[in-house]
């Protein structure tokens, strides 16, 4: 499972799909120690499973890492291979969280998909493993809440 990471520093093509990408997961540099990790992905994008046409969203991902944690790059590339599935928001991001969580295993992970609108209305998207831990310092994921122009 955690080991020498297959892509970083080598020239990689974005995977065909979300299925087919692979996730690298390196050992924890601090086992034993409970701290969170952030990941923001502002312009994340996929595709309306209806119409096609893309959908954009500002993904976070917090974890606290239990035995390894997730390559950077490798989520990079994971998180691009969304750019041509179709998936509806709810499904896409709640996905995404679970894989991550099955895979990785950390000690507690959520992830917050706020998504611009779609017909006019934006859709924020949010799952959690569990309760944090007792001691972990969960700031506040950032994303104001959609205004439009006002």
């Amino acid at each position: 499972m955690a080991g020498t990471p297959r892509f970083l520093g080598a020239s990689t093509p974005l995977p065909a799909s979300p299925e087919t990408a692979e996730l690298d997961y390196v050992p924890n540099p601090r086992p034993g120690t409970l701290y969170l990790v952030r990941f923001a992905a502002p312009e994340f994008t996929s595709l309306c499973p209806v119409t096609g046409q893309p959908d954009f969203a500002h993904l976070v991902l917090d974890y606290a890492p239990c035995d390894t944690i997730v390559e950077s790059k490798s989520l990079k590339l994971y998180l691009g291979s969304f750019r041509n599935h179709c998936g509806f928001h709810e499904d896409v991001t709640v996905g995404i969280g679970q894989r991550l969580f099955g895979e990785m295993r950390p000690h507690w992970l959520r992830i917050g998909g706020y998504w611009y609108p779609r017909g006019g209305i934006p859709i924020d998207v949010f799952w959690q493993s569990s309760a944090p831990p007792q001691g972990l310092w969960v700031p506040d994921q950032g994303v104001a809440g959609y205004r439009g122009r006002g």
